[in-house]
Formats: structure tokens, C-alpha cells, sequence
């Protein structure tokens, strides 16, 4: 009889962590970002991550949209 895996450190967490609560996909790199912000003498909110992974999902659909409705399938730096 085989014994059963056990689950590692975290595994439930990462399967449903890859996704943003309203944003979709998480495009943003949290460690990143909070590197960023911490460089500047600031502290990091748990929440920041998502929204601002909401904001990179709100600019890239107006660049989509922008193209779009110029007859391109293209996105451009512009369009941003």
C-alpha cells in the first residue's frame, strides 16, 4: 500500500494564490514591489499588492480597448 503525500508548507495557499480578489491574474511581483516601496522609507500594506495589481488590469484594458478601436491588434507604447 503507498502511503499518501503529505502536503508541503503552503501549498494550499499558493494554488489559490495566483489569482488577484477582483483583478484577475496577479501580474504584479509582490516582493518586488514592496522593495520598491520600502527603498522610499515606507512600509508595505497587506492589502497594496492587490490593488495594485487591479490598476496594472485597469490600464492594460484601456491600452486593449485604445487599439482596438484604432484597427489594431497591436498594443502599442502609446496607447498607454
Amino acid at each position: 500500500m503507498a502511503k499518501a503525500k503529505k502536503a508541503g508548507k503552503g501549498s494550499a495557499k499558493k494554488a489559490g494564490g495566483a489569482k488577484g480578489s477582483k483583478g484577475g491574474d496577479m501580474l504584479i511581483v509582490a516582493s518586488k514591489m514592496k522593495d520598491a516601496i520600502r527603498k522610499s522609507g515606507f512600509n508595505v500594506a497587506g492589502d497594496a499588492i492587490h490593488h495594485l495589481n487591479q490598476r496594472v488590469h485597469d490600464i492594460l484594458s484601456g491600452a486593449t480597448h485604445r487599439a482596438g478601436t484604432n484597427g489594431r491588434k497591436t498594443v502599442r507604447g502609446h496607447d498607454f
